[in-house]
Parts: structure tokens; C-alpha cells; sequence
């Protein structure tokens, strides 16, 4: 009997777990830090994630601005990846990326989408639904004149999420683009910003015990908030 690779072995050659049951439930941690009442959030979510945001910051966070982001393909299956906030404001979350990558795919059928923060030095998430539009061509080139040369150079080589054979054609593709394009290459159009317009905020903080606060709020028809308390 071979067993799995990824589990030591004993002398009789059965698979020991690397991490059994009782192992995994005595990992926790009790989140003491701070609470979030009804009368210290503010009243506009995009204000509130601003407040934190810039809080994140001051207790130096370790990249605040990475997010989850997960999508749902035309089979209804569900894939989420880490990718980076670029801008938010009133319109919602924007972030760039190849419009033909598994995420620009899936967003194509299904424009609905869930972003997470999670800033674990300030025992807080925030997770953040809406649907998903493209930003427009003119904001796309503004913010990829301004990433760093070998940056746009990557994007433009890569053909984001599809299969290679090797590194080293990989390497030899951006070689190639490199070659001829230049100190000022042009975005390609397979690569853009998109922006998700925010239907639902949840803001979470860690409490004692497992007894989190949560409150979400709601945007209804007519455009305007509405906030409630959920239990954890």
C-alpha cells in the first residue's frame, strides 16, 4: 500500500494525519481589540470602509489592500483569488486585471461578485457584494500608464490563467515584448479595470468568545442604505 504523499508514515506504513480534529479545534484566538456599536459606525458605508481603511494603514497592516475577490462560472461553480484594490469611492471597488483571465470569464456570464477584506492585526473583515461593471477605457489607461514598466510589460506578455508549457516560454514571451515595446507601451485591450458596485457591506469585528458584532448594510431600490445588526 502506497500512501498519500502528503502524509508521514509509520512503521506499518499507515497514513498519519498531519493535523487530527483535536489539533485543529484547540487552534483559536480570542479577539479582544475593540467592538462596533450602532452609535460609533457611521451611517455611510463607503465613509465607514474609508475610516477603516485609513486605520489599517496607521497600524501598518500587512498589504490592507488585498481582497478576495470570488466569482461563480456559467456552471455555477465558485472560485475566489486574492487581487488588489486600486480605487474606492461612491461608484464602488475597482481593481485591474486581463478581461480574458478565469475571472474576466466568469465575470462575462455572471456579473455578480464578493469581495473580502481581512485585517487580522485589527481582529476586523469586511465583506463587501454587488454586481460588476468595467471601468471605462479612459480610466484603464490612465491607471496602466502609471504602473511600473515591467508591470505593464507583464500584463501585455501574459495571457492570463491560460496554460504554458514551461517558465521558460514564459520568460521568452516577455522577453519578446520587451524587446519592442518601448518605454511607453500601450494597454492592451484584454486589460482593464473593473469595478464592483456595492450591494451589500457587512463590517466585523472580533469579539471575546466567538461573540462578534456585525453589521451590514443594505442598499435598496431607491439607492439609499439601510443597517442592521446581525448575530455572530
Amino acid at each position: 500500500m502506497t500512501p498519500p504523499l502528503s502524509a508521514p508514515v509509520t512503521g506499518s506504513d499507515q497514513p498519519v494525519p498531519v493535523h487530527d480534529a483535536a489539533t485543529l479545534a484547540a487552534m483559536r484566538i480570542d479577539y479582544v481589540q475593540s467592538l462596533l456599536s450602532e452609535e460609533q459606525v457611521l451611517r455611510d458605508p463607503i465613509a465607514q470602509f474609508e475610516k477603516w481603511f485609513d486605520e489599517a494603514l496607521k497600524a501598518q497592516v500587512s498589504e490592507p489592500n488585498a481582497m478576495s475577490l470570488s466569482t461563480v462560472s456559467a456552471e455555477g461553480k465558485p472560485t475566489s483569488r486574492i487581487v488588489l484594490i486600486k480605487q474606492f469611492d461612491q461608484r464602488g471597488f475597482t481593481w485591474y486585471t486581463n478581461y480574458n483571465s478565469e475571472k474576466g470569464q466568469q465575470l462575462a456570464h455572471n456579473p455578480h461578485a464578493a469581495l473580502l477584506f481581512f485585517w487580522r492585526e485589527l481582529e476586523r473583515q469586511v465583506r463587501i457584494e454587488g454586481t460588476v461593471v468595467k471601468t471605462s477605457a479612459a480610466e484603464s489607461d490612465e491607471y496602466f500608464n502609471v504602473r511600473p514598466l515591467l508591470s505593464r510589460l507583464s500584463a501585455i506578455a501574459s495571457q492570463q490563467s491560460a496554460p504554458i508549457a514551461s517558465r521558460a516560454e514564459l520568460e521568452a514571451h516577455y522577453d519578446a515584448v520587451a524587446a519592442v515595446a518601448g518605454d511607453t507601451p500601450a494597454r492592451p485591450e484584454h486589460w482593464g479595470g473593473y469595478r464592483l458596485q456595492p450591494e451589500r457591506i457587512e463590517f466585523w469585528q472580533g469579539r471575546r468568545s466567538r461573540f462578534h458584532d456585525r453589521i451590514v448594510f443594505t442598499r435598496g431600490a431607491d439607492g439609499a442604505w439601510s443597517m442592521e445588526r446581525l448575530q455572530p
